[in-house]
C-alpha cells in the first residue's frame, strides 16, 4: 500500500480552485484502487477528519491571520503528514505539496521525511513571483521559496512543459528530477436548446446565446483585462463582452478612468457562478472565449474553454498555444491586433468554428481528459 499525503489545496469536497478541482478529480478517479490511499489536507476553522472519494480529509485549523494564513496552513499540513506517519509507522510515504509557499522552511521538514523513508514531491504552479499583485518584498519571497523548494523536492510535477523547461533552465545547477503532468478537462457538448435555468441568468445579464464573448478568470491585471477591454471596444462586433470575475472595487475604478468602459454597452460585468453545471453551460453557448492570462502553467480556465467554447481567442504566449496548438485564434498586446482578431472570428462561418472547436476539444480528449491525468498520476505513485 502507498500513502500518497496532499498538501497546498484548500480541500476537498466543495471548494472549485484550481488545486480543488485537480485533488477532487484525482481521488474520484482513484477511489476504487486498493494499492493507494490518499490523506488530504483541508483548510478549516476547526481540526477534525472526514472520507471522501475513499481519501483520508483532515481538517487543519488555520487562524485568521491574513496572508500569513496560506503559509502556516502549508506549514501545520506538513507536521500533521509526519506525525501521521510516524504513529502510524506508514512505509515509503509520498508527500506532494502544491505550490511554493514554504521554501524557507522546507529543509527540516524534507529531512524528517527522508528519515522516515518518505519522498517530497512539489508541483511549483506558475510563476507566483511574476504576479502583478504582489510588492516588491513579497514577490523576491516567492522567488526565494521556489528556489527552495525545488532544490528539496524529490520529483518536480510541472504541470506545462513550459514551466517545466524554466526550472531546468533557472535552476539548472540543481540537476533536478522532474516530469510533466497536465491539469485536466472535460469535454462539454451543448444541448440543442438552453436549459430554464440558463435562460434566467441571459434575462438577469442581458445576453442572448451565441451573442457574447466570454471571459473568466480572476480579476488581477496580468490577466490583461485592461488590453481585452480596449481592444474589444475599438472593434465593430455586435457580440458583448461578459466577463465573468471576482469584481475588485480599485482595479475596476482603474479600468474605467483608463478605458471607459462604461460608456460601451457591450462590455458587462456579471459577477461570478459557482454553479459548474451553469458555468459550462454559459462557456458551451458563448460565440467565442476571450483569454488573456499570461503568468502560469497549464491553467484551468482555459482548459475548461477549449472543452466546451468553441471558437478561443487567446493571447500570444507559450503556455497557451501549449494547450490549443491549432485549436485556437492568437492575438498580441500590440495595439489594434485583438481588435483584428475579433472582426475576423466574427466573419469565421458556422462550419469554421465548429470545425476549430473540434480541434479544441480533441486537444482535452487526448492530452487533458481527468482520467488521463489520473492514470499519469497513478505511475509515478506507484513507480
Amino acid at each position: 500500500m502507498r500513502h500518497i499525503f496532499i498538501i497546498g489545496s484548500k480541500g476537498i469536497p466543495g471548494a472549485y480552485g484550481g488545486y480543488e478541482t485537480f485533488v477532487d478529480k484525482l481521488t474520484e478517479y482513484h477511489e476504487s484502487l486498493t494499492d493507494i490511499t490518499y490523506h488530504v489536507a483541508c483548510k478549516d476553522i476547526k481540526s477534525y477528519e472526514e472520507y471522501y472519494h475513499g481519501a483520508r480529509c483532515f481538517h487543519i485549523s488555520v487562524p485568521n491571520i491574513g496572508a500569513a494564513q496560506a503559509v502556516y496552513y502549508d506549514i501545520a499540513a506538513l507536521r500533521s503528514c509526519i506525525k501521521y506517519i510516524k504513529e502510524n509507522k506508514i512505509a515509503n510515504p509520498i508527500v506532494y505539496i502544491l505550490a511554493c509557499r514554504i521554501g524557507p522552511f522546507v529543509s527540516r521538514y524534507k529531512k524528517q521525511i527522508t528519515k522516515l523513508g518518505g519522498k517530497l514531491y512539489i508541483n511549483p504552479d506558475g510563476h507566483e513571483w511574476k504576479r502583478a499583485k504582489w510588492p516588491l518584498p513579497i514577490k523576491k519571497y516567492w522567488k526565494l521559496s521556489e528556489k527552495l523548494m525545488v532544490k528539496h523536492a524529490d520529483l518536480i510535477v510541472c504541470d506545462s512543459k513550459n514551466i517545466e523547461s524554466y526550472i531546468h533552465k533557472e535552476y539548472a545547477s540543481y540537476k533536478l528530477n522532474t516530469t510533466y503532468i497536465a491539469y485536466g478537462a472535460e469535454v462539454y457538448y451543448k444541448n440543442s436548446s438552453v436549459s430554464p435555468k440558463l435562460q434566467s441568468w441571459y434575462h438577469e445579464k442581458g445576453l442572448k446565446a451565441n451573442k457574447y464573448y466570454l471571459v473568466v478568470g480572476r480579476f488581477v491585471p496580468e490577466n490583461n483585462y485592461e488590453t481585452m477591454i480596449r481592444e474589444f471596444m475599438k472593434s465593430k462586433t455586435d457580440c458583448d463582452l461578459a466577463l465573468i470575475t471576482n469584481v475588485n472595487d480599485n482595479f475596476l475604478n482603474a479600468l474605467k478612468q483608463k478605458t471607459n468602459y462604461h460608456n460601451d454597452s457591450r462590455i458587462k460585468f456579471v459577477g461570478t457562478v459557482y454553479d459548474q453545471e451553469l458555468l459550462q453551460e454559459i462557456r458551451a453557448n458563448a460565440y467565442g472565449y476571450l483569454h488573456g492570462h499570461e503568468v502560469g502553467g497549464t491553467n484551468p480556465s482555459l482548459l475548461e474553454a477549449l472543452g466546451s467554447t468553441s471558437l478561443n481567442l487567446l493571447l500570444d504566449v507559450g503556455f497557451n498555444r501549449e494547450c490549443a496548438e491549432d485549436g485556437a485564434l492568437y492575438w498580441t498586446k500590440e495595439s489594434g491586433n485583438l481588435a483584428s482578431v475579433l472582426e475576423i472570428a466574427d466573419k469565421m462561418n458556422e462550419k469554421q468554428v465548429e470545425d476549430m472547436g473540434k480541434v479544441a476539444k480533441s486537444r482535452i480528449k487526448d492530452n487533458y481528459s481527468w482520467k488521463f491525468i489520473a492514470d499519469q498520476y497513478m505511475k509515478i505513485f506507484e513507480n
